[in-house]
């Protein structure tokens, strides 16, 4: 039997998890097309995927899964608490997502950087299964990764990967920011 202390715990608890997850879902929807559909779409427990606008509240680095989930795993080692990660199974990539900076610009082997402008497809907060699926899920305060940290945990990752698998891995680079253009990162053309 449920003493009445430890019912109180579970609902308080159930009570702050439903709350965080009310707001994860309100600011993830508040990038969709029709926010209140996604809203309504994600509160009845859907699975459907919702295109969702970059470059407002957040931008996404895409990587290659490999890379990202080598990275995924590092950035629990890191200062700082991880912001949203997506995998996209099919794809075979996984999206991280980063404060808004249209100025920015992220390099490296299959990377692409999604922001004004851009659209990712993204399921509900809840989704942690299935082929589109979120590794750390949106917490409903805004919380982002953060671009120096992300960037020491997709290097060391790189240097994980090519130390663990040799070959032509130790020439390819990870990706790496750039806030002042091209032309500023050297090796790219």
């Amino acid at each position: 039997m449920v003493g009445p202390t430890a019912h109180g715990r579970t609902t308080w608890r159930f009570a702050m998890v439903s709350a965080r997850w009310t707001r994860a879902l309100a600011w993830l929807a508040a990038a969709a097309e029709d926010p209140r559909a996604c809203r309504y779409d994600w509160r009845r427990g859907s699975e459907a995927v919702h295109l969702l606008a970059a470059g407002r509240l957040w931008d996404v680095l895409i990587v290659p899964e490999r890379l990202g989930l080598r990275a995924v795993g590092l950035l629990d080692d890191l200062p700082g608490a991880p912001g949203p990660m997506l995998l996209d199974g099919r794809g075979r990539r996984v999206g991280f997502f980063l404060p808004p900076d249209p100025a920015a610009i992220w390099v490296g082997p299959g990377t692409r950087y999604v922001t004004k402008g851009g659209w990712i497809a993204a399921p509900a907060p809840h989704c942690r299964w299935g082929t589109l699926r979120w590794l750390t899920p949106p917490d409903g305060a805004g919380t982002l990764n953060r671009p120096g940290i992300l960037e020491l945990a997709l290097r060391r990752a790189m240097e994980e990967l090519a130390r663990d698998h040799g070959g032509s891995h130790h020439r390819r680079r990870p990706p790496r920011r750039s806030l002042f253009g091209p032309s500023a990162v050297r090796g790219t053309t």
